[in-house]
């Protein structure tokens, strides 16, 4: 094994955001899919089903589609920014996002868009350790009871396997940048539509055995009104943020190469992965509420653990952290990319910031390595499993933060940066088009965000009534105790039992006392009681 050094080179005219060492672009139309294809269908997949179920069979499949037109429109209008002036033949490229919204909207815009870029790709890789960890604990579950008759105790605890991923990302990380990673890629697609084939095949094969299709156009009923539009908010949030991939788009499209143009590349990858995209979303989202109906569950794959599928479960499980382990290197190389350039325009100098040695391996690659690179990603990864430990229900803000980043990200920033780019006249067909498009998604967003906060407040509050009930019935109960103890008490007042004054004093309080309570319940009969059947039930004289 040898060990040889190399200086890394940069063009010092270059923007801090927008440096790049010299690369051979080699990607092509179908490394393009493969990329978008491992950053876009996820595990959450599988939480579709749940999703078109509180939806129902018209408002979930038209959700899909609908979200699918804002990407794909957003995509087009994105892969037009990589190059300028020109959208072909432009000079300057964008390498990422971030660079590009820098480059045509200004500082401002560009810092705003990096916190919210840098918030999304950060939160992908916490949500990866944590759902990668989970499906470790079900196939370990799964196979302690289908191979112990007895009944046993199967419980494994998720933080050692949220430390093997992050083990295995702090090795991975150490790949150099978005342009080696299309192999890792390729195997992560691979996974994900073998997942979503198992999660769809078993969801097929349980309506066949049925003989009948379950769910409804309404959805899945729920106890009120109010917890009904909480579910629904957050079943569009969950598709909303499962489809976009605008914050890598860039960082795919840098991968190409050209002739022919990289923004028609770019355009056709963005189809055909989002067809598929659309066609498992469908496919798993409808077959699974078809098979579940009202009992469809959060993860389409724990409604199969049970069955003698059990083995295919465990399988499509496997499928999930292979993928995961690609997926969580596409949406950590570009973060990785922006904060490693940054140091190296601050710091042009450093022998440890730019200087990459080479160690020659028997048998393997020269594997290039960056003294800055491995610090760095080693403590990005070590920070994420870190957080993924400490905050193992993360998942759940993710999806909020999810509905909120969708707008920007996906629509705001990429039409505003066409219109600009392309000069369009204002009040033109084509600007009417596209604000509008960035007014509905802002609307969407906006509703969906409001809606499930004041779902969330309002079911806070019903949930608290509800409880305020039980606990004034209890008090009832307990009055009607006291009081027929009273009654005992002034029948028996003169016998020689109850004749000593501690005794009486003990009385009077308690009688005080219920006083009191009978009071606190008179005050909720009469202002909280909702309805006068409701009020009939607390008729102290039924006692």
């Amino acid at each position: 094994m040898g060990l040889a050094a190399e200086p890394d080179s940069s063009n010092g005219d270059k923007t801090p955001l927008l440096l790049s060492h010299p690369l051979k672009r080699t990607g092509t139309v179908w490394t393009a899919v493969a990329h978008i294809v491992t950053g876009v269908i996820g595990s959450g997949v599988l939480s579709l089903a749940w999703s078109v179920g509180q939806l129902g069979w018209i408002a979930g499949p038209f959700s899909i589609l609908i979200i699918a037109s804002f990407t794909l429109i957003s995509s087009f209008l994105l892969s037009n920014t990589y190059r300028s002036p020109h959208p072909q033949f432009g000079p300057h490229r964008s390498a990422s996002y971030l660079d590009a919204v820098h480059s045509h909207l200004g500082l401002k815009n560009g810092r705003l868009c990096g916190l919210l870029v840098n918030i999304s790709l950060y939160g992908f890789g916490i949500a990866y350790v944590i759902t990668s960890a989970i499906s470790i604990r079900t196939i370990l579950v799964s196979i302690c009871y289908h191979t112990n008759e007895e009944e046993v105790a199967c419980e494994f605890v998720d933080a050692y396997y949220m430390l093997i991923f992050g083990a295995i990302q702090v090795v991975l990380s150490q790949i150099p940048n978005f342009h080696n990673i299309e192999w890792l890629s390729v195997v992560a697609s691979i996974m994900s539509f073998a997942y979503s084939f198992i999660g769809m095949g078993l969801s097929i094969l349980q309506i066949k055995e049925k003989g009948y299709v379950e769910g409804s156009i309404e959805g899945i009923r729920s106890r009120s009104r109010t917890e009904k539009l909480w579910l629904v908010a957050q079943a569009l949030g969950d598709i909303s943020y499962s489809y976009p991939f605008s914050t890598i788009l860039l960082e795919i499209q840098d991968t190409l190469k050209s002739p022919p143009p990289e923004n028609q590349t770019m355009k056709k990858a963005s189809v055909i992965s989002v067809a598929i995209t659309t066609f498992f979303y469908l496919g798993c989202g409808g077959a699974g509420y078809a098979a579940f109906g009202n009992d469809t569950p959060g993860n389409l794959l724990t409604g199969f653990g049970s069955s003698k599928y059990y083995w295919l479960v465990n399988f499509a499980n496997v499928c999930i952290v292979v993928h995961l382990v690609g997926a969580y290197q596409v949406y950590s190389q570009p973060l990785f990319a922006i904060v490693e350039n940054w140091f190296r325009f601050q710091y042009p100098d450093s022998e440890f910031v730019n200087h990459s040695y080479f160690l020659k391996l028997l048998f393997l690659p020269d594997f290039e390595l960056n003294f800055l690179r491995l610090s760095f990603r080693t403590a990005y990864v070590a920070s994420t499993t870190v957080i993924a430990l400490m905050f193992p229900y993360f998942n759940q803000i993710l999806g909020v933060l999810g509905s909120l980043i969708f707008w920007p990200l996906t629509i705001y920033f990429p039409v505003e940066m066409y219109l600009g780019l392309s000069n369009t006249e204002a009040w033109s067909a084509k600007w009417i088009m596209l604000r509008s498009l960035s007014i509905l998604g802002f609307v969407f967003v906006a509703v969906d965000s409001l809606i499930m906060k004041l779902a969330r407040l309002l079911n806070e509050e019903v949930t608290l009534l509800r409880d305020v009930r039980t606990k004034v019935e209890g008090v009832r109960d307990e009055l009607c105790l006291i009081q027929a103890y009273l009654k005992d008490a002034d029948a028996k007042a003169d016998t020689a039992d109850t004749s000593s004054h501690a005794v009486k004093v003990w009385v009077n309080q308690l009688r005080r006392a219920s006083f009191r309570i009978e009071d606190a319940v008179d005050f909720y009969i009469i202002k909280l009681a909702p309805h006068p059947s409701q009020r009939q039930a607390f008729d102290l004289h039924k006692c």
